[in-house]
């Protein structure tokens, strides 16, 4: 029976081994067409592994082998053991005889199964091509996955930067292929080189007419608000461990001296005095602060401890020294000064700390120099200067001041990086800032670091990050501050669209503007009254013009005082000593503008208001005062920077967005033409389009357009248009004889060398 179990047990593997072999051909056959390419480096590799496999195969049979001797002697010591019980049992010779002739019979069958197993060699080639048949198709199945895996490629540049990759990380790069209806993932934006340094950037942000300090990590989009008083706060600087921000504010009434710890939002105030304190900027080891002070009608540089202990005054030159910065090896720090007549950099030396001694750096006196910020080595400065009619960023050394100063590229304030590889500044368009980063060590390209409302400065740069507690607490949010004004607007329903407004207690010719400007410019005087002290746009020299009145020489026939929407201040509050205003000439591109100072009431001259001049005004007077290059170019700088606290009434209507006009092309020789008192609203309209708010197109008689002929050949007879008187646009005004002028009327033709003042 035994026999017959193994004969039928070893036939039906020799079938399934058969089967495996055909199985196992196909898929050789198959595998052979899809890895062709490969197939002469698999030979020698099956070779290999066949050599393996019998090897293996050999120590499978001894271990089989073994065990079926063992088997064998077990059933042959319980054959024994039955034999032997049935002779104790059954006693007879029957049994014994039929034992004996069974035992015969096994034994016999026995010996027959191991002749025919020894005799039979093809069972044990069938077995070990069985074995090495599996093996193969194993090794071959795991071959043709491997060939034909996709992340096979992708895995090999693992950690590998690449164009367009994240150059901070090695990260796997994400396949190019794109799946139906797949979903991409976005990836993050790298940083350019010059951002390499990263850390963090606070800055100035002018909003709803006050400053405040602002600050985001470096290669991120989301910035928070460090500082949210009613009143200004500016010129933030980070300590050197970046864990404080010393900055200047009138949080307590008058500008004075803070910092700021991020780590745990205390707040200590450093100076106590009325007088105006500004601009701080740490010393190398963090014990120290220079800023800018004005006592004794002067403007200085000074130091002081963080603790408060030691306040010493540095420079005292009459003329203003400001906008101070400490060297990174502690022993020199730069500044700006008027001492030489023009606007340079100078260092003064802690070694030699006397103020004649100090060096001018820059020394041009066609270029006022501003903002100076060394590099992390001390051996540069760099700083900013209005330069052709564009802000630009100068780089020069130290130590050589007949150096050519390097031009980088547009901006002002620049702030280096930790690593001085490159520098961000704040660069101003039409309608906003960008702080833009330009590289220095190396070549590369600008990119813009964050956009930032326009009018933003004092971008500073440390390599310390932003907490990340005060970053996801979202700094102190968004500012809740009501809007400088509401522009109430009512429409006729008619046309013209809109009517005048009267001005109240304004004396001007005609105290009115159209409906579209008069809230802003009322929400104007009141904050103008508040900063200055004392209804400064309570006299106008003119608001609206009617449109029968004819301009003097150098003012334009097509006047922005006819739409309603400008207004004059007094031009002759220019004389005097001290005058009530001071004009500060800026060219801007190829025009010349002016920015206007008012001096503060004399019950406020002690730095409860305004701030002192840093810039030198123009002086008209001079054309008069037999000064030939005065006389030729409209005036000359003054001599000196007047005294004093001012508020910068320019900036303060900008906020309520009435802005300055540039000066007519013949300004030099027509002081009519100077414009620096008059203040425009269009808001985007051109001229036409403001005077049709207030006329209709037959009121506007010679000032509206003409249709050109559809064709050249038609022959068209044109009537003149003959200008009539047209009406004031529905407004209740006073005449314009019941306001006495504040100023004698504007001379009718004003030559050379008078100036209407």
């Amino acid at each position: 029976m035994l026999l017959r179990a193994y004969r039928v047990t070893d036939k039906t593997g020799i079938v399934i081994v058969k089967m495996g072999i055909v199985l196992g051909s196909s898929l050789q056959a198959g595998a052979r067409v899809v890895s062709s390419g490969i197939g002469r480096v698999l030979g020698g590799i099956f070779a290999l592994i066949a050599l393996v496999v019998g090897a293996i195969w050999f120590v499978i049979r001894s271990i089989v082998g073994l065990i079926w001797r063992v088997i064998r002697l077990v059933l042959t010591a319980i054959g024994s053991i039955v034999m032997l019980v049935f002779r104790l049992v059954g006693g007879g010779a029957r049994v014994a005889g039929g034992a004996a002739g069974t035992a015969m019979a096994r034994r016999a069958a026995r010996a027959e199964l191991e002749t025919g197993l020894a005799e039979d060699p093809l069972v044990q080639r069938n077995r070990l091509l069985s074995g090495m048949t599996v093996v193969l198709l194993v090794v071959l199945i795991g071959v043709v996955l491997w060939a034909t895996n996709p992340t096979r490629t992708t895995g090999r540049n693992q950690g590998v930067t690449v164009a367009g990759g994240d150059l901070f990380s090695a990260t796997q790069q994400p396949s190019t292929s794109v799946p139906l209806l797949a979903t991409m993932v976005p990836t993050a934006t790298p940083l350019p080189p010059i951002l390499d340094a990263r850390g963090s950037l606070a800055y100035t942000v002018r909003e709803q007419g006050q400053t405040d300090i602002w600050a985001i990590n470096v290669g991120d989009r989301t910035p928070i608000r460090l500082t949210n008083s009613p009143r200004d706060e500016r010129d933030g600087v980070w300590s050197p461990d970046g864990r404080r921000l010393a900055y200047a504010s009138r949080q307590d009434g008058n500008w004075e001296i803070y910092i700021y710890n991020v780590q745990s939002g205390d707040t200590t105030r450093m100076t106590f005095d009325l007088s105006f304190q500004g601009a701080p900027q740490w010393s190398p080891d963090g014990q120290w602060l220079v800023y800018e002070s004005y006592q004794g009608n002067n403007l200085d540089v000074y130091i002081m401890r963080v603790d408060g202990s030691q306040v010493e005054r540095l420079t005292d030159h009459p003329a203003p020294d400001f906008s101070p910065v400490w060297s990174p090896d502690g022993r020199r720090i730069a500044f700006v000064s008027w001492r030489d007549g023009n606007q340079d950099i100078y260092t003064f030396s802690l070694d030699d700390p006397r103020d004649a001694a100090s060096v001018n750096i820059t020394n041009t006196p066609s270029r006022f120099e501003d903002h100076p910020m060394w590099s992390p080595d001390g051996s540069l400065l760099a700083y900013s200067a209005l330069d052709e009619g564009v802000d630009k960023v100068f780089v020069k050394p130290v130590n050589d001041p007949n150096a050519v100063a390097q031009v980088l590229g547009r901006g002002h304030s620049p702030t280096w990086s930790p690593d001085g590889s490159s520098l961000i500044a704040a660069v101003d368009s039409f309608d906003s800032t960008q702080l833009i980063a330009m590289p220095f060590a190396e070549t590369g390209f600008a990119t813009t670091v964050i956009p930032v409302p326009k009018g933003t400065t004092g971008p500073n740069w440390t390599s310390v990050p932003l907490p990340a507690s005060l970053v996801n607490s979202g700094g102190l949010g968004p500012a809740v501050v009501e809007p400088l004004f509401v522009e109430q607007v009512q429409e006729t329903g008619d046309d013209p669209p809109y009517d005048l407004n009267l001005l109240i207690d304004v004396e001007a010719p005609v105290a009115a503007l159209s409906d579209q400007v008069n809230d802003s410019f009322n929400a104007l005087r009141v904050e103008a009254n508040d900063r200055i002290g004392f209804d400064f746009l309570g006299q106008l020299e003119d608001a609206f013009w009617p449109i029968d009145r004819l301009p003097q020489p150098g003012e334009p026939r097509r006047n922005w005082h006819m739409t309603g929407r400008a207004f004059a201040i007094n031009r002759n509050a220019i004389a005097g000593f001290p005058s009530p205003i001071e004009i500060v000439r800026e060219d801007i591109d190829v025009n010349t503008y002016w920015r206007v100072f008012v001096r503060v009431a004399d019950d406020a001259q002690n730095g409860e208001l305004g701030e002192p001049l840093r810039h030198m005004p123009w002086d008209f007077l001079s054309r008069n005062q037999g000064d030939v290059e005065a006389y030729n170019q409209g005036g000359r700088l003054r001599a000196e920077v007047p005294s004093g606290y001012y508020v910068d009434f320019t900036q303060l209507a900008s906020d309520y967005g009435w802005g300055p006009i540039p000066a007519g092309t013949d300004w030099r020789a027509n002081f009519n033409a100077t414009n620096y008192w008059v203040y425009t609203k269009p808001e985007g309209l051109t001229w036409f389009d403001a005077m049709r708010e207030l006329y209709t197109l037959g009121q506007l008689g010679g000032f509206a357009p003409t249709a050109v002929p559809a064709q050249a050949e038609a022959v068209v007879e044109e009537t003149p248009v003959v200008e009539q008187p047209v009406a004031l646009p529905t407004v209740t005004v006073a005449e314009p004889a019941e306001f006495a002028p504040l100023l004698p009327p504007p001379p009718t033709d004003a030559g050379p060398g008078e100036d209407g003042a």
